[in-house]
């Protein structure tokens, strides 16, 4: 759900995504929630050395410093403003994409990310529907037990692991779906985004992926979020979002005589609109 937080951001929705970076499997997430809502800060013992940077195998291999010191505030304030989001959010979107985990030999822990230190110093193992059912009921526990009346919005990534292999993948998949359904109760306000069912099934085309044949392209990612925002937005945000684009297209916009009076008239009136739209929403910005 990567590219549906990128939708809500460039249609200016309050959003907080991936704030420790891509995190693929249900314990790795568990870690994190737990971290957050019970304080739990990161420390010395969580960091290690590698390739001249100091990182944290509980995060994306994107977070990392030449200093102890700075990783460990970077995290820790991370994990607040992580906890401020769980706290004031009116919905939370939880993306799986993998069962299989791998375990550092010299800890036995479980993983977010290897931080590309050779792979015989892992051993990989995939986690059982009732382990996936234990590990997101879990999170789902510690979320509520902050924010009693979040809705919480689980889904299944369609971007395929290959790397494990085709039938490995698949597997991993099942699980995962396997589990999430063993724990979707819309009563307590845990729900189920088929995205991965969408991607699978209506748009079982290689056309809908990038040319690695791995990720959703363009289309298919328009098409994932129009079916997202039918459900989880308020129709009544169409008409704001559609001026939101017109502000972003032009933006976005080259002028090829930037110095003509036609692309200043067009600078004026795209500043005006942006005027327009913050007085009735003081906290939509953009970057000109």
């Amino acid at each position: 759900m990567e590219n549906i937080g990128e939708k809500m951001d460039y249609f200016k929705f309050h959003n907080l995504q991936n704030p420790f970076g891509i995190i693929f499997h249900p314990i790795a997430v568990e870690k994190l929630v737990d971290r957050a809502v019970n304080k739990i800060s990161f420390t010395n013992d969580d960091l290690f050395y590698f390739n001249e940077q100091w990182q944290c195998f509980e995060v994306h291999s994107s977070i990392s410093t030449l200093e102890k010191e700075e990783l460990l505030v970077i995290l820790n304030n991370k994990l607040k403003e992580f906890r401020d989001y769980l706290l004031s959010a009116s919905h939370i979107v939880l993306t799986f994409g993998t069962a299989w985990i791998y375990k550092y030999k010299d800890t036995n822990r479980i993983v977010a990310n290897c931080h590309k230190i050779p792979q015989n110093k892992f051993v990989k193992e995939i986690l059982s529907i009732g382990e996936i059912t234990n590990s997101l009921e879990k999170i789902s526990s510690f979320i509520k037990g902050i924010s009693p009346n979040v809705n919480i919005i689980m889904t299944v990534s369609p971007v395929r692991h290959l790397k494990d292999g085709f039938i490995e993948n698949t597997l991993s998949k099942a699980h995962l779906l396997s589990g999430l359904h063993n724990v979707i109760d819309s009563e307590d306000n845990i729900h189920y985004f088929p995205s991965y069912e969408i991607m699978m099934d209506e748009l079982r085309d290689y056309r809908f992926y990038k040319e690695d044949m791995i990720h959703p392209n363009k289309t298919a990612i328009s098409i994932i979020w129009d079916a997202f925002s039918k459900v989880w937005i308020s129709n009544k945000t169409e008409e704001i979002q559609k001026e939101i684009a017109v502000i972003q297209t032009g933006l976005l916009h080259q002028s090829f005589k930037p110095k003509s009076h036609a692309h200043h008239k067009f600078l004026i009136d795209l500043e005006s609109k942006i005027k327009k739209l913050q007085r009735r929403f003081p906290a939509i910005k953009f970057l000109e």
